[in-house]
């Protein structure tokens, strides 16, 4: 008889609907996975406001929580809208001092992070519409915009379409991509501790995708 598991557990809030389908998928392929050493059990909820993510959590032990959202453009309401994020982050350290509150940003959208499990993604676009030609050759779809992308039954079709294997080359492709910016020279952004590129592509997702696999003797 195969010794059971043990259950790491990971906490998230998310902005939209698509971040926690991808989490709950990565949570079952995770699982599925005969070689992976532990369960896991991933406490999502779609929660714009860290704030009120972390009051809502019953939790006694530190935990580390992360939020993810986008950089949806440089027009000042969106870069107020990611500042004020970033505020809130900030806000929770005094709030609960047993969160620990990090920021897995998409800069411009979480679909880069989707695009980056089947191909290399470092145009720098000047819109997050532009996403969708490389959105419908990663899948090999046909999606008229993003609205259809993102309509679930479609989503998870595209989901279906990934392996465990197509994560871990996410992971890898993303911190290529983050290695790059640093060697060009970006100017890394910092703000009440938290750190970001301006300029897309960018991204911090896969830190925790690539911790979770480590952890779980996957990647």
């Amino acid at each position: 008889m195969s010794k059971r598991k043990s259950t790491q557990k990971y906490y998230f809030s998310v902005e939209g609907e698509t971040e926690l389908w991808y989490l709950k998928w990565l949570q079952d392929k995770i699982n599925d996975c005969n070689e992976a050493e532990y369960k896991v059990s991933f406490n999502c909820q779609v929660q714009k406001d860290p704030v009120k993510r972390a009051k809502s959590l019953n939790i006694t032990d530190a935990v580390e929580v992360w939020h993810f959202s986008d950089y949806e453009s440089d027009e000042l309401i969106h870069v107020r809208q990611f500042t004020e994020t970033m505020d809130k982050l900030s806000a929770t350290k005094k709030l609960r001092k047993q969160i620990t509150y990090k920021f897995g940003y998409s800069n411009f959208t979480f679909d880069l992070w989707m695009i980056l499990h089947k191909m290399d993604c470092r145009t720098e676009y000047a819109h997050r519409r532009q996403y969708l030609a490389p959105i419908n050759k990663a899948y090999n779809e046909n999606f008229e915009n993003m609205d259809e992308y993102k309509h679930e039954a479609n989503f998870k079709r595209c989901l279906s379409k990934l392996e465990l294997a197509d994560v871990k080359m996410a992971v890898a492709r993303a911190k290529s991509i983050m290695e790059q910016h640093k060697e060009n020279g970006r100017v890394l952004q910092q703000y009440k501790g938290y750190q970001y590129y301006k300029e897309n592509p960018a991204l911090a997702v896969w830190e925790v995708v690539g911790k979770i696999l480590g952890e779980c003797g996957v990647m």
